[in-house]
């Protein structure tokens, strides 16, 4: 059996070598545009069941014809390649694990996946992903509820000049988060918010004091949990962050539109994530992972409230980030349980459906938790 890693990034390289230690039966095959990239992530991995193609997953049929020799695709492209990856799998009728921060739903996918006979599980990382597991799981221990607040973000373990941050994903997907609008329910209606705002000071345990702002990370919860009067998702920053990103907004750094430099044609969001790769990623300095998710309700009949905690941070023994850590690590056990048949259902699932299931629920943290990811649950009545 074969599974194709769609990505060498540092995501997608950390999740080649989980699944290849275990799951050492499984040929790992990683794919990337850039030949050099894919051969090193091979070289680095260094397993016998790892090897390594180059492949341009923008080509369609170029994607469609790769895939017909395996049995799965993990997808850790950036976001305007995550619907893509989707469409071609489903062609090539094969399941697939994606963590991309696609702009389109991929809900819409559902009836042709359905038709394939595969399984389709986006957004499965960090968040959205174990936030939109631990908020499905809650709402099937609910009676009915009332509102979900999320909590996330990826920092430097301190604060970094100039921006007080450092990348520890794809450069691209994160302007994107700071430009895209979030969909939230207020007032027990889905709408529109502008990214950056519903700004918010908060005091994380272990962490100290952050800021939060509307982002677009409940991605399918608004289609799969519904009654609810209140449900939105923020990332978490070091303060002064949010006001420093909106004066580069405002002055036209993140936008696709091209300009006129003395006679060159050229997209200031292309130079803005470029820049954004040579001046904000420092391998050097170390990361955390804070998230909180929060679910109120009823439960037999009284006010209940689960509260759930996660602080992780970089592994020094394997040099891996505590971003890598808990998008990566929760891809791969997703596919380790696709992979055993764990998982029969078939079409788009989203992760808040894995926390529905108990048993599944119970294999994903049990998995994170032999990774060293802890996650605590609180309940109060």
């Amino acid at each position: 059996m074969k599974i194709l890693i769609l990505g060498c990034g540092n995501i997608g390289s950390v999740a080649a070598e989980n699944l290849a230690k275990n799951m050492n039966s499984i040929q790992i095959v990683v794919a990337d545009k850039d030949e050099t990239r894919a051969k090193n992530v091979a070289d680095k991995v260094d397993r016998r069941n790892v090897s390594w193609i180059q492949l341009n997953a923008a080509n369609h049929g170029e994607l469609v014809d790769a895939l017909k020799e395996f049995a799965l695709a993990m997808g850790f492209l950036p976001g305007k390649l995550g619907y893509r990856v989707a469409e071609a799998c489903i062609d090539a009728e094969k399941d697939l694990v994606d963590v991309s921060y696609m702009a389109e739903n991929p809900l819409t996918l559902h009836h042709e996946a359905m038709k394939a006979g595969v399984v389709i599980i986006p957004d499965c990382g960090l968040a959205p992903g174990i936030s939109n597991i631990l908020v499905g799981h809650t709402v099937a221990e609910l009676d009915k509820v009332e509102a979900a607040h999320i909590m996330v973000g990826g920092l430097p373990e301190k604060p970094v000049l100039p921006l007080d941050y450092i990348v520890t994903w794809s450069p691209e997907s994160l302007i994107d988060e700071y430009k895209r609008k979030a969909l939230i329910v207020k007032k027990g209606k889905t709408v529109a918010a502008e990214a950056l705002t519903g700004l918010q000071e908060v005091e994380f345990p272990g962490v100290g004091k952050l800021e939060a702002f509307y982002t677009d990370g409940l991605r399918t919860l608004p289609n799969t949990i519904t009654g609810v009067e209140d449900m939105w998702e923020k990332t978490l920053r070091y303060t002064g962050h949010a006001e420093k990103i909106r004066l580069l907004k405002t002055l036209g750094f993140f936008d696709e539109n091209q300009v006129d430099v003395e006679g060159v044609r050229i997209s200031p969001l292309k130079v803005a994530v470029k820049l954004f790769e040579q001046k904000l990623l420092k391998p050097h300095i170390r990361d955390i992972v804070a998230l909180r998710v929060e679910v109120c309700g009823i439960k037999n009949g009284r006010k209940t409230r689960y509260t759930y905690h996660l602080l992780d941070r970089y592994d020094e023994k394997r040099q891996t980030t505590a971003m890598a850590r808990t998008t990566s690590f929760t891809a791969s056990i997703t596919a380790q349980l696709i992979l055993k048949k764990a998982i029969k259902e078939k079409g788009v699932v989203p992760p808040e459906k894995l926390g529905m299931d108990a048993e599944l629920f119970s294999l994903l943290l049990s998995g994170l938790k032999k990774q060293g990811i802890k996650i605590v649950e609180e309940r109060t009545d």
